[in-house]
């Protein structure tokens, strides 16, 4: 049986290139696009739907529409901008789920991929090679509306059947599409600005280490958890998924070797700090490993060194 994959929240910065990958593999026609805002360039070769996620009826329509036999749920609204607008980050990002979730359960929808992210762990949860299963007690709007998704997710899975499946992505850096609003943008910022201007200034203090991904390793990770068989699935909440971590310093000075002349300087006072500071410095990844053989392709200076590669074509 052919697959018909609906993709909601397509423009987002995993969106683009989730689209991009689904077309390579399953063809143009098979993948829809959808999306609050008209289709950007790299999703505008197959179908594309125009949709909010919280507007039920028109949400209805798609699943009417098309009968998707899998559905990549990546409408959100992320940390930094969820911490100016909270009421409606927790509106978009619990009614979206559940509404998708419903439907799933109506249309017999065979797959679900929800994105959770390392946001659910907290001040108290441990900082260092953080397991899957340990305190959780996040303190942004963004990070409660991602830990309470995963419980939703479980419920679903458990009570009907749903087979949903979830990643808690690192702080993605990908170059082809701008960054959404997270406390890991300047990850993605700063080699716009290396190309640039040949400076930068970071929002995050110089030793500020957060785990992170090359966008190539999050969109492989998210397929090959899709494409395993689900009774070897342990985990229906969310997966830990384990990639680089480094410092805003580390990573400037993996710059300065392809750009000897960028200089990094380093705000204060900034309130994403403050939510770095509650975060992970690395994930313990060891359920993703055993259930779908999970392994990063990329380390700092490979990623460092794709990025600069690919963004001097575009800028």
């Amino acid at each position: 049986m052919s697959e018909k994959i609906l993709v909601i929240g397509a423009n987002g910065q995993i969106g683009t290139e989730l689209v991009i990958a689904l077309r390579n593999i399953h063809g143009s026609n098979q993948v829809i696009a959808s999306d609050i805002h008209n289709p950007n360039q790299d999703n505008n070769t197959g179908p594309f739907e125009l949709v909010n996620v919280m507007d039920k009826d028109n949400l209805r329509h798609l699943f009417e529409k098309y009968r998707p036999t899998q559905v990549y749920l990546l409408a959100a609204i992320l940390s930094a901008v969820g911490e100016k607008q909270p009421k409606l980050a927790w509106d978009l990002n619990m009614v979206g789920l559940i509404q998708v979730l419903d439907f799933a359960v109506e249309f017999k929808t065979a797959k679900v991929f929800w994105p959770s992210s390392i946001a659910v762990f907290g001040p108290h949860s441990p900082k260092e090679n953080t397991p899957q299963f340990c305190i959780m007690d996040p303190n942004t709007v963004y990070g409660f509306s991602k830990l309470a998704g995963e419980r939703w997710c479980e419920y679903y899975y458990l009570k009907y059947g749903v087979d949903v499946r979830s990643i808690r992505y690192p702080g993605l850096i990908g170059w082809k599409s701008a960054p959404g609003g997270g406390t890991t943008d300047y990850a993605v910022n700063i080699f716009h600005e290396a190309l640039k201007k040949g400076n930068y200034e970071s929002f995050l203090s110089a030793g500020t280490a957060l785990p992170m991904m090359y966008m190539d390793d999050a969109i492989r990770a998210t397929l090959s958890l899709m494409n395993a068989p689900a009774y070897k699935l342990s985990i229906r909440s969310s997966y830990n998924l384990g990639g680089i971590s480094f410092t805003p310093a580390q990573l400037a000075e993996e710059i300065k070797k392809h750009l000897p002349d960028f200089k990094i300087s380093y705000s204060e006072n900034d309130p994403r700090q403050a939510i770095a500071d509650s975060w992970p410095k690395s994930i313990d990844d060891t359920y993703a490993q055993q259930d779908w053989d999970w392994k990063p392709e990329y380390d700092l200076a490979a990623m460092t060194a794709d990025m600069l590669t690919n963004l001097k074509n575009t800028i």
